[in-house]
């Protein structure tokens, strides 16, 4: 089962804590703008509130939550009700795909990253945004866990575990990037993006389907 209840109760709480977090939600988005591609058919594999499809160009956004997809649609998104383990799209439907701080919510990633090799053109894209486990940020996020009425539920992976999902699901790894060093209660500013991983809390991933 979709772990939507507290998004469904929470929609519009969950979707202030951009606005809240203003800048580390803009270091994100720059972070991730470099790896998603400016044309083709692109889809946000779990798109929420649609906070990261609409500035980023991604028209389509598939969801669990009725109500995160409801403020999506106001973002402009063309809006499917869905799981990311099975995707109601036919096979070589879209040219990249999307994937930002979903993987900690979905049953089974590796389903996820098999499904969206699916539904990717031969040499398609497939961007993640995740926060990495092993970071400060992440840790954190672990010992308050069962405070967050979001990430109670969350199963948080580290970078070498995303990794492993992409190679096992038929993609090859093309770069890594990061952002968000400090803490959120100490992020003031938009934090540049870095090469690599390891040092920051917010990892994007880029990889490109293999046959």
């Amino acid at each position: 089962m979709a772990r939507i209840a507290s998004f469904e109760a929470e929609a519009s709480r969950y979707d202030a804590w951009f606005r809240k977090h203003e800048a580390a939600y803009i270091s994100e988005l720059l972070a991730l703008r470099p790896f998603v591609p400016w044309e083709g058919r692109g889809i946000e594999i779990g798109v929420g509130s649609g906070r990261f499809a609409a500035p980023l160009g991604v028209r389509v956004g598939l969801d669990p939550s009725p109500a995160m997809l409801a403020l999506a649609k106001q973002r402009g998104i063309q809006t499917v009700v869905g799981i990311a383990e099975k995707l109601p799209f036919a096979a070589g439907s879209f040219d990249y795909a999307l994937v930002v701080t979903t993987i900690c919510f979905v049953d089974s990633p590796a389903t996820m990253v098999v499904e969206a090799h699916r539904v990717l053109r031969p040499g398609g894209r497939l961007t993640i945004g995740f926060i990495d486990r092993e970071s400060a940020l992440g840790q954190e996020y672990l010992a308050h866990q069962a405070e967050n009425v979001f990430y109670r539920e969350a199963t948080f992976y580290s970078a070498l575990e995303v990794e492993g999902l992409l190679r096992e699901g038929g993609f090859s790894i093309d770069a890594w990037a990061q952002t968000l060093e400090r803490p959120l209660a100490e992020t003031h500013g938009i934090e540049p993006l870095r090469t690599g991983r390891g040092q920051c809390a917010f990892v994007v991933v880029a990889a490109t389907r293999v046959d």
